[in-house]
Formats: C-alpha cells, sequence, structure tokens
C-alpha cells in the first residue's frame, strides 16, 4: 500500500504523531485552553470575590467583558487576513504567540495587585490576538495537510478547541475559589503561554502566498473588502454565513446556559458546569465522527444532517424542560437522580455532536474551495463575521427574552425553528448540499461501501471513468466515494426518475439515449461530456449501456472510443462488486419490484492505474473492468 492509499485508511489521530501538524494542534489548543481560563477567571473572581469588585453590577461587567473580547476581531480580521496571505505563516504564529506571553504577563501582575479594569483592558488585547491568529490557523491546515487529510485535521482543531474551552472553564472555576487563587492563576496563564509558545517553535513552515501584496490599515474599509472579497465564490460564502450562522447558535445556547440551569432545572452551578460539558463534549465527539462518517474527504451531506439534528434536539430540548418542583437549588448529583435530567443532558450533548456534523466539513470546504493567495483574508471574513453574529445573537436574546418576555425554553424553541428556516434559505440556493445529504443518507442506509485504491482517480485534470453497471444505485455509490465531483453519463429514463433526478440534475449528470431512440439527447451527450472533459472535470460512464440482467458483464458499447478520440484524456477503470441482488438490481425480476431484503450489505469500489488515451479501446476496457471485478457480482 502506498503513502496516498495509507492516507485514506489512516485514523485522523496518527496525525498528532506528524510534525506537520502536531505541533500546530497543540499551539492552539493550549491557546484556547489559556483564554479560558484568563477569561472566566476574571469573570469568576469580579463576581464572588470582594477584592476584585469594582462596583458595577456582574452582569453588565460579564457583558462588558464579552464585548470587549469580541471588538478586535472587527477592528483587526482585515488586518490578520492581509499579514497572513503575505507573511510565512510559522513565523506570524511565534510572533503572535510571544505577544500572548507579554500579555499574560500583564494579566499575572493584573491578577496579583487585584486590578480588575487592567484585567478587562487585557480581555481586549487577548481579544486582539485571538483576531491575528485566526486567519492564520486555519490558512496553514492545507498547506500542511493533503486532501483526503483535511476533514480529520479541522475536527481534531474544532474537538481540541472545545475540549480546551472546557478544561479551561472547569480549571478557572476550580482555581478562582482558591485562597491564593489569583495569584495560581497569574502564573498558570504565564506558564501556559510559555508552553503554546514552545510548542510553536515546532511548526513547519508556511509559504506566504502573497508576498506582494500591499498592507491596508483602515479598518473599516478593509473589513468591509475582506467580506465582499468572500462573496466571489457563492458557494464558499454560503458555508462561511453557515459557520457563522453555527456560532450565532452555539453563542446563544452557551450565553443562556446558567440561567437556564438555575431558573428552568433549579440547578446550582454545578449542573450548569455539568450541561456545558456534556455540550462541549458533544462538538467534540460529533467533529471526531465526521471523519468516519464522510471516508476522509469533505462530505457536504453531513451538513443537512447536522442541521436537522440542531432542531430536532433543540424542540425535543423544549419539550422536555420540566417545571421546577422547589425554590432550593439542587447540585449535579442531586439534579441526577430525576429521571427527566438524562433527557435535557442527552439533548445538550446531541445538539452538540450534530453541531460538528455541521461545522467541520463547512471549515473544509472554505479551506479546499478557496484560492491560496487570499485563503487567509476569506477566513478573515469568517472571523469578523462570526463576531458580528454573536452580537447578534446577544441582542436577539434581549428581544426575545428582555423584550418580548419569552422563558429560555421558550428561546431554543426559536432558535430551532429558526435554524430551520436558515437551513431551507442556503439549500435552497446551494442544492449541492441537500444534494451530497441524500446520496449519504442513501448510500449509509443501504449500503456499507469499502474503497480500494480510488487515489488512482487524477487529484486534478480531466479523466474518464468507466464502470460496470449493476443498480440504480451505481451512480450514487460512486459519487458518494469519489473526493472530486462526477459528471455522470446516463440512461436518460433513469435520469428521469423522481428523487433521483434532483440529485442528478444537481450533481450536472448527462442524460443519454440511443442515436435511433432519441438523436437530439444523444448528441447533446457527446457535446456536454466534450465540454466537461476540456475543462477538467472528471466524467463516468457505463459502456455496458444498460443495467445488467444477468450479473455478468455485457459488451462494452463503442462509445467510450468516440469520447477518447475527441477528447483524449486518460481512463481509470473501476468496478463495482456485491450490488447484484440488491433491491435496486434486475436480480430475479425488475428492480425495486420487490420489498427490499438487504440493508447495510457490503459493496465495494475498486480502481486500477488510469490508461492512457490512446492504448484505451472498448475491449481491453471491459477485461480491466471484468478483472477489477472478478467473481464477486
Amino acid at each position: 500500500m502506498d503513502n496516498n492509499d495509507q492516507v485514506e485508511t489512516r485514523s485522523q489521530f496518527a496525525l498528532l504523531k506528524k510534525r506537520r501538524f502536531a505541533p500546530f494542534f497543540w499551539t492552539q489548543f493550549f491557546g484556547a485552553f489559556n483564554d479560558n481560563v484568563f477569561k472566566n477567571g476574571l469573570l469568576v473572581l469580579a463576581t464572588y470575590s470582594v477584592v476584585f469588585q469594582t462596583g458595577v453590577n456582574p452582569d453588565t461587567l460579564n457583558n462588558l467583558g464579552a464585548g470587549l473580547f469580541i471588538l478586535p476581531f472587527f477592528l483587526f480580521s482585515a488586518l490578520a487576513g492581509q499579514l497572513a496571505d503575505k507573511y510565512e505563516k510559522s513565523m506570524l504564529i511565534r510572533y503572535v504567540k510571544l505577544l500572548e506571553i507579554v500579555i499574560m504577563v500583564l494579566g499575572a501582575i493584573c491578577f496579583y495587585f487585584h486590578q480588575t479594569w487592567g484585567l478587562m483592558l487585557l480581555l481586549f488585547l487577548m481579544g486582539t490576538q485571538s483576531a491575528l491568529f485566526g486567519p492564520v490557523k486555519y490558512s496553514i491546515i492545507p498547506q500542511h495537510l493533503k486532501p483526503g487529510e483535511l476533514v480529520g485535521g479541522n475536527a481534531l482543531v474544532e474537538s481540541g478547541t472545545f475540549v480546551a474551552i472546557l478544561l479551561g472553564t472547569i480549571t478557572a472555576g476550580v482555581v478562582s475559589q482558591w485562597e491564593q487563587g489569583p495569584q495560581v492563576l497569574g502564573v498558570f496563564v504565564v506558564g501556559c503561554a510559555i508552553v503554546g509558545w514552545l510548542a510553536s517553535l515546532k511548526i513547519p513552515p508556511g509559504p506566504a502566498p502573497a508576498p506582494g501584496l500591499t498592507i491596508r490599515y483602515n479598518f473599516i474599509k478593509e473589513s468591509w473588502h475582506t467580506v465582499q472579497f468572500s462573496r466571489e465564490n457563492k458557494s464558499v460564502f454560503l458555508a462561511i454565513m453557515g459557520i457563522s450562522w453555527f456560532w450565532f447558535l452555539g453563542a446563544s445556547y452557551l450565553t443562556q446556559i446558567y440561567n437556564y440551569a438555575k431558573v428552568d432545572l433549579g440547578g446550582a452551578e454545578s449542573v450548569a458546569t455539568g450541561l456545558l460539558a456534556v455540550f462541549s463534549i458533544g462538538i467534540a465527539l460529533g467533529s471526531l465522527l465526521c471523519e468516519r462518517f464522510s471516508g476522509h474527504k469533505i462530505e457536504l451531506g453531513l451538513v443537512p444532517l447536522g442541521s436537522i439534528g440542531l432542531s430536532v434536539f433543540g424542540l425535543d430540548l423544549y419539550f422536555h424542560t420540566q417545571p421546577v418542583s422547589g425554590t432550593e437549588l439542587v447540585g449535579l448529583g442531586e439534579f441526577l437522580k430525576e429521571p427527566h435530567s438524562y433527557r435535557v443532558l442527552l439533548d445538550f450533548l446531541l445538539i452538540g455532536v450534530f453541531g460538528g456534523f455541521y461545522i467541520v466539513p463547512l471549515y473544509a470546504m472554505v479551506q479546499e474551495r478557496s484560492e491560496e493567495h487570499h485563503r487567509a483574508r476569506i477566513i478573515a471574513s469568517i472571523n469578523i463575521l462570526n463576531a458580528l453574529f454573536m452580537v447578534v445573537s446577544a441582542a436577539a436574546a434581549v428581544l426575545f427574552l428582555g423584550v418580548l418576555k419569552l422563558s429560555i425554553p421558550d428561546f431554543f424553541l426559536v432558535l430551532a425553528v429558526m435554524n430551520l428556516v436558515v437551513a431551507g434559505f442556503i439549500y435552497s440556493i446551494i442544492p449541492e448540499f441537500f444534494m451530497r445529504f441524500l446520496i449519504w443518507m442513501i448510500t449509509h442506509t443501504m449500503y456499507r461501501v469499502k474503497h480500494v485504491d480510488l487515489k488512482k482517480i487524477p487529484d486534478e485534470g480531466a479523466a474518464l471513468l468507466v464502470c460496470n453497471h449493476v443498480s440504480y444505485m451505481d451512480a450514487l455509490i460512486i459519487a458518494g466515494a469519489c473526493r472530486r465531483p462526477v459528471r455522470f453519463v446516463m440512461f436518460k429514463p433513469i435520469y428521469d426518475m423522481p428523487v433521483l433526478n434532483f440529485i442528478f440534475r444537481t450533481g450536472k449528470a448527462i442524460p443519454i439515449h440511443s442515436k435511433k431512440t432519441d438523436p437530439v439527447t444523444y448528441e447533446n451527450a457527446f457535446k456536454r461530456i466534450s465540454e466537461e472533459l476540456r475543462a477538467g472535470e472528471v466524467v463516468c460512464i457505463f459502456p455496458e449501456g444498460k443495467l445488467t440482467g444477468d450479473g455478468e458483464l455485457d459488451e462494452f458499447k463503442n462509445g467510450v472510443e468516440k469520447i477518447l478520440e475527441q477528447d483524449p484524456v486518460p481512463v481509470v477503470p473501476l468496478a463495482l462488486r456485491g450490488l447484484w441482488g440488491s433491491f435496486f438490481s434486475h436480480k430475479g425480476s425488475s428492480a425495486m419490484s420487490r420489498l427490499p431484503r438487504r440493508f447495510w450489505s457490503k459493496v465495494e469500489l475498486v480502481a486500477t492505474d488510469p490508461v492512457p488515451a490512446e492504448q484505451a479501446n472498448a475491449a481491453m476496457l471491459r477485461e480491466k473492468v471484468l478483472a477489477l471485478r472478478g467473481d464477486w457480482k
């Protein structure tokens, strides 16, 4: 097995042993952890410690702190994106981590001398440091990871970030209650910043994609320009909006979690911490499961699945929040004695899991489809819009909870419904998401598909795929397995089938019919095939021209030779194994004429080395496909 094949089967956790990823992962992990130790330590001390109190209402102070941390994302994200595109990225990361050390040293001094307002100012500087780190963080990932590792790498980053947030929040809560808590916090955050900087020293170079870029410092103009810049690619911009919507939902849930635990569940702070822990673990788990469910490729079908889960379990949370029976707040242990408590915990866990399904493919999609020379600036636009959406989430909470006097469960209901509306809007504009979702659902409920040697399909440039034709699901299985989009040439009656027609149209499939029956469709098909190949796309044909009626491989028609004569591109033979006898095959009777008896059955899709166009002909390609298929039909 070569290195490329190993990428397809290796667990994402293997990246934690690689220098091209591990130092970066630990750098961002300790950064996120330190941010939350500092922020939450400050807020706990300002709320509960007499010497840190300022006379300002704690709720006001909390909101002020949140605002001071978010404000730099508006002010400096555009500059950060320009810097990350202009300069070598590992060097930038080290400078940013040095800035973190300076901020934390000042923070330790403020903790020691009980300077709450000094710590609030440093919260603004921490937001600045995070704003500078964001674009370089996400733009260096595709420079160091292979395409088949992007989902796994992003999953580790997202799961690591939420675990760091959870651990940082818990650490701050525990240490802040110690007698020498402020001093310990000061030493702790400085030490953590130093560890993060040491990890950054091992990050490999990330070459500057646009060294000739002229830096512009007008943050208002450049922020607007950065967001407009991201709109040039429609699908990328919609993915960015989807990411920002996730942060709207996340901020809404996390902001209300303490009041929800107290008012609606009758729980003490430990109950809120438990809910936060379950939510964070859910996102980490969902992020890590993305790689397994996506088959080491960017599977956009998981995004609608995530949307559905976010709304379903948001609604379930509303319906299963029981009224509080007493006035005394209960701890986590007492809370867990109530049977309905586990339903609430399960809802928070699954909201997190489906949030992971939703967010990881979107980040990977933005990285993959953005031009390298301005990728960091596009990621900077994510930070700007994320900050904007988080501010809007706070305003929405004020509107629904303060002005309209809804309860927090009612607010969760509104969020679940709003999520369905937003999802429907995005998927109606970019139907590729829903198309991939249908493919994913069909291929993951009916079959267990194993991929063998699909790296034989070129990562770039035109190619023609030829495959045996066993069932109506053949094109969906191939589409779900291949990393690159595939333009399928298919028999027009199949192309016109309900439900499948939506998938085929969205996937830009090419309908074809016999020259005798429908000469216009026949000629248009070859014209479209030529256009797609000349545009550098991958085209797949089933040279038998129809589904097999006996499970055997029929003669390959000469249409493949006509295609290669006009556009001589490499041909990759494929073979499907295990589909004969399924509900969608013609074994025993016409396909789909009887109840399905096989679910989640094992199927394989196998590829072999590309054949140069000048060596390919119908008979030879048939022999190669037959050899790949073997005796397993």
